[in-house]
């Protein structure tokens, strides 16, 4: 197959891309050339910026692709641009969104692809639900050959899965406090960007994919401590945890309360069948003590990778001192 990747050096992506070419497709990767991340050898590189449609144009002029995975799409403007782009020019267009836009909270547990789209808390997730529509419309109306992915705090070695990322593994390690939200018995999914890419690889080219979305998820189910105890543990001390409300975090910093109210303080568990049987070699096989392990490695090898935001750590700082001025006596 000849598979255009827009985008393919991101942190889901970037394993999406190695895997391709392992598994002999001939891959086109069109991005800026910017990411830290390498291109595996064996793929072709197109240099554009997807935000310019003469640039664009002007990289793929003379191009036809069997698959097209957008990996960069945000809003319903750049679905629109990739429709007059792609009707009639690939056989298949992946359209990567993402679990968020499931109904949160859901009304029931497991998720499956047929639960509802409604994230009334996060605009992400109302736009990702506005480029589905367009597409499934499109594929209606005028059978454009889309599939949908959604993938669900998917993570390599560069990305601690708490917000603040190194911060709070510095903030462990100094013994300070960590926010957790809620009472951290929230259920959670984290998946590999390796698993993932079994799955989506998987589906390309795959002619049960058409015209159908599908999320692709790890199965190991975890509550915010363990996760949060999982990366103490990869970071060779403990973690004091402190739990607030996610809306008291929110009045605090909006910032970081948009990404709690509308995603991780809500239990979000995933039912994998529907990707299990279009692609019968999925299966999560990393669970995430591996992936801590990989991921502590990564940011001790190197001290450059140890940024800390100094700013938010003071908002914790200040919301550890609020939560003490709270308690009686």
């Amino acid at each position: 197959m000849k598979v255009l990747f827009i985008g393919g050096t991101g942190i889901i992506s970037s394993a999406c891309s190695r895997l391709a070419v392992d598994r002999g497709i001939n891959l086109y990767l069109l991005n800026r050339g910017r990411s830290a991340r390498t291109t595996p050898d064996g793929a072709h590189v197109l240099h554009a910026d997807v935000r310019d449609p003469a640039a664009v144009a002007s990289a793929l002029a003379g191009h036809t692709f069997d698959v097209v995975v957008n990996w960069m799409a945000f809003t319903p403007e750049h679905i629109r641009a990739d429709l007059a782009l792609f009707s009639g020019n690939t056989g298949q267009y992946v359209f990567i969104s993402s679990a968020s836009a499931y109904q949160t909270p859901p009304a029931s547990l497991p998720v499956t692809e047929s639960t509802p789209l409604h994230n009334p808390f996060w605009q992400y997730s109302r736009d990702k639900v506005a480029c589905e529509d367009l597409l499934v419309r499109a594929y209606r109306e005028q059978g454009f050959p889309v599939t949908i992915v959604r993938p669900s705090h998917t993570y390599d070695q560069t990305l601690l899965p708490m917000d603040g990322g190194y911060t709070v593994v510095r903030r462990m390690r100094q013994g300070k406090p960590v926010i957790v939200h809620g009472d951290g018995t929230s259920l959670w999914t984290l998946t590999h960007h390796r698993d993932f890419a079994v799955g989506l690889i998987g589906l390309l080219g795959n002619p049960h994919a058409l015209g159908e979305a599908f999320h692709i998820t790890g199965d190991e189910i975890q509550t915010w401590n363990q996760i949060f105890g999982a990366v103490a543990q990869a970071a060779g001390t403990r973690a004091e945890l402190l739990h607030l409300p996610s809306s008291l975090i929110a009045a605090h910093d909006p910032a970081w309360g948009a990404g709690l109210l509308g995603d991780k303080s809500h239990s979000m568990v995933f039912d994998n069948t529907k990707i299990k049987r279009a692609v019968p070699e999925f299966r999560a096989v990393i669970p995430f003590f591996q992936g801590a392990q990989e991921i502590m490695a990564w940011y001790d090898a190197d001290p450059a990778r140890q940024v800390v935001d100094e700013a938010l750590d003071r908002a914790m700082d200040a919301l550890v001192a609020a939560y003490g001025r709270a308690l009686p006596g």
